[in-house]
């Protein structure tokens, strides 16, 4: 019996909160958040993405660099060969001066390519961190609107609704109410006073008798 009320209990608490799921689907300030949300988790992974291609024009200008110390070395060898009349050390040399001469030119490429990349990566990126700042923006241009609009519709409610005019109403019975219980008041007063006069005029008549 306790499963059965425990399952009773677990499909309401799952249906209440799909119903508010629902609920939030439809309102626009939830979806509107919910955009930013992605956009930010969006901005993260491109700014991963960004960091990315810079290592890997690091890593080009690395090899660059190696690859041109290497082809400058192997000139100097080749032509210290020639001077040396070594043919076959020269011929070594050309062969790799040659090999790195090709590596030079084709990372040369590379690297330009991926500056290039880089640079139209970083540049759309600071493009879409200004959109999301003007989502920022307009998320609380229209939060302030809501807040505002549901102000006025609360008050709205308020003034317009019969629970206003019954109050009111009420408020009128008392402010009748207690006016009369002032004037009640102010009678009594007046009563007990002219009797205390009339009593001592009256004791006074006497007493002069």
């Amino acid at each position: 019996m306790s499963n059965l009320f425990t399952r009773l209990k677990d499909s309401i608490v799952a249906d209440f909160h799909e119903m508010l799921d629902q609920k939030e689907e439809k309102n626009p300030m939830v979806q509107l958040n919910e955009y930013v949300r992605q956009c930010e988790q969006q901005a993260k992974k491109i700014r991963a993405l960004v960091e990315k291609q810079y290592l890997v024009k690091q890593e080009f200008s690395k090899e660059y660099n190696h690859a041109k110390s290497m082809l400058e070395k192997r000139t100097r060898q080749a032509d210290l060969a020639a001077e040396a009349g070594e043919s076959e050390l020269q011929e070594h040399a050309e062969q790799e001066k040659q090999l790195y001469q090709e590596r030079v030119d084709k990372l040369s490429s590379l690297r330009d390519q991926s500056i290039k990349e880089l640079e139209q990566l970083e540049s759309k990126y600071e493009q879409m961190k200004y959109k999301i700042k003007e989502l920022y923006v307009k998320r609380l241009e229209l939060k302030g609107r809501e807040n505002v609009a549901k102000a006025h519709q609360g008050m709205n409610r308020v003034i317009q609704s019969d629970l206003a005019s019954k109050s009111i109403s009420k408020f009128s019975e008392l402010e009748n109410y207690i006016e009369r219980l002032e004037e009640k008041v102010k009678s009594d007063y007046r009563m007990h006073t002219l009797d205390a006069r009339l009593a001592e005029l009256e004791k006074n008549k006497y007493t002069t008798t």
